[in-house]
Order: structure tokens, then C-alpha cells, then sequence
């Protein structure tokens, strides 16, 4: 069953985090990883949720996403995410 990263990160340090998201997308290739949403514009609803910066990864299952999330090339490349946002992250299957 697909499964889908949804994460709002506020971004702290953009030039640390620029060079994160340039280096990120070869990371999810080998695991079979899309964006189907990274940053853009956005407009609240309902509720009183502001997210910052909102991306959406796809993946063919939630075992996939931890493949890709517990990886080699993504666990050294989090840690300059981690230094340059806070990030609120959840899996969830979907269709």
C-alpha cells in the first residue's frame, strides 16, 4: 500500500538548508521516493495549523519510507536538516 512523509519543517538556518534540499532527492531515488509536494504556497482551511514549510514524499509502503529514512546516505545527510530546521514529521498509508 503507498505511503506518504508528510512534514512541516521551520527552516532556522536557509543556507544549511538549501544545501540540504539540493543533496536530499538523490537520497530517495535508490528507494523509490517522489516529491509530490516541497514547499509552495499554502492556505489554512480549518483549524488554526499554520505549517511552514510543507513536503509530501511518496513512497510504495511505509516499510519503504523506513528504508529510506534509516539509510546511509539519508542518516548523514539528516543530521545538516536537523542543524538547520525543526521538523514535524508523520507516515501515513494511503491509496
Amino acid at each position: 500500500m503507498a505511503a506518504y512523509l508528510i512534514a512541516d519543517l521551520t527552516i532556522t538556518d536557509p543556507q544549511g538548508f538549501k544545501e540540504y534540499q539540493q543533496r536530499v532527492g538523490a537520497t530517495l531515488a535508490p528507494y523509490g521516493g517522489t516529491f509530490l509536494v516541497r514547499g509552495g504556497a499554502h492556505e489554512t482551511m480549518e483549524g488554526d495549523w499554520q505549517p511552514q514549510t510543507l513536503v509530501i514524499l511518496h513512497f510504495e509502503s511505509v516499510a519503504q519510507v523506513w528504508r529510506w529514512y534509516q539509510s546511509p546516505e539519508y542518516t548523514a545527510l539528516s543530521e545538516q536538516r536537523k542543524q538547520s530546521s525543526i521538523t514535524q514529521a508523520v507516515v501515513v498509508e494511503g491509496v
